[in-house]
């Protein structure tokens, strides 16, 4: 299997090897290709991502991925944009579950949902247009996309989540209305119990009672603000892994940005690119070896051994160095 290894910018560069360190624990055949992308990369030659890097990417099976600087300059285009329409990644998954012995920040200490999320289009479609008084971004909502997110969604739902969460704003947007209309469809078709929301009144109930939430599918930016509200709710960003996932590629990545305001301290949290890794191996079909990451995750916490964002005083790679000695362990025992 050929993995695209792109650190990107900021903190992405400390938790990838971190996230490497760990994966290499469990002596994969893989061949890893490392690719600079990024907004270090367009500083220097004035290309985030080139047509070579992309032919590259798509001869691997995947791509983990650190984080990415996208920075307020309408000449920069996004990587993360043309990563998931070239590579047609339509689903971004983000699942949601509290750690053991993380501290949370409300007293909810039972959820367990999954955000499934358009991913190609709606607000981030790329249409754009910028002039001296104005502004314009062409929302995008095709039958397609629509149909292929909600049968993602009743896939997961039926893999154990059982029911569905359509969240949308149709109450004031049209292309909402066709949005809850296809999903509310391919939920019917496949049996899936629904309900429906709309996304303000769902932010606020996420907050009150995300124990009621089993997988919630909405669009690309209603699924982006939704993700940061309901990291906040699992102990924080640096907690949260992602996966995109299309038909014939997939990318795993953190939730997190590249916070350069704490890039380069070697105190970034690495357990949501180490969590992302073990999505990749479940996505690889190795669930026993995602288990043996999880529990492992959940000891190192135990132990204490955590960066300062969660109390601790521990480095990024002294997570990691810990996380790795603990799975060899356990990977003993299981073989």
């Amino acid at each position: 299997m050929k993995i695209a290894i792109v650190p990107g910018d900021g903190i992405g560069r400390e938790v990838m090897p971190a996230a490497l360190a760990v994966l290499d624990a469990f002596g994969l055949d893989i061949e890893k290709i490392p690719l600079e992308i990024g907004y270090g990369k367009w500083k220097r030659t004035g290309s985030a991502i080139t047509d070579e890097d992309m032919s590259i990417i798509k001869e691997c099976d995947c791509v983990l991925f650190g984080a990415i600087t996208t920075p307020p300059d309408p000449n920069y285009k996004s990587v993360l944009m043309r990563l998931r329409k070239e590579l047609d990644l339509y689903a971004n998954i983000r699942p949601f579950v509290p750690l053991a012995n993380v501290k949370l920040p409300c007293n909810k200490k039972v959820f367990d949902f999954v955000i499934v999320r358009e991913n190609t289009e709606g607000m981030y479609s790329g249409i754009e247009e910028l002039h001296e008084d104005v502004a314009y971004t062409t929302r995008v909502i095709t039958r397609k996309g629509s149909q292929r997110i909600a049968e993602r969604a009743c896939i997961l739902a039926k893999g154990g989540k059982k029911h569905i969460t359509i969240v949308h704003k149709a109450n004031v947007l049209k292309s909402d209305s066709f949005f809850r209309d296809v999903c509310t469809g391919v939920a019917k078709r496949n049996g899936i119990s629904f309900n429906e929301m709309l996304v303000d009144a769902m932010a606020y109930d996420l907050i009150l009672r995300p124990e009621k939430y089993d997988v919630i599918v909405t669009t690309n930016l209603f699924g982006d603000i939704l993700s940061d509200v309901a990291a906040a709710l699992a102990g924080g960003l640096g907690l949260c892994p992602s996966a995109n996932v299309g038909d014939r590629h997939a990318l795993f990545e953190p939730i997190h940005g590249s916070a350069p305001d704490i890039a380069g301290k070697g105190i970034a949290n690495p357990i949501a690119s180490i969590l992302s890794v073990r999505m990749m191996l479940q996505w690889m079909g190795r669930e026993k070896d995602a288990q043996v990451l999880g529990r492992a995750v959940d000891s190192v916490i135990a132990k204490g051994i955590v960066t300062p964002d969660l109390g601790g005083s521990y480095s990024t790679m002294d997570v990691s160095e810990a996380l790795s000695k603990i799975m060899s362990e356990y990977l003993d025992q299981v073989h």
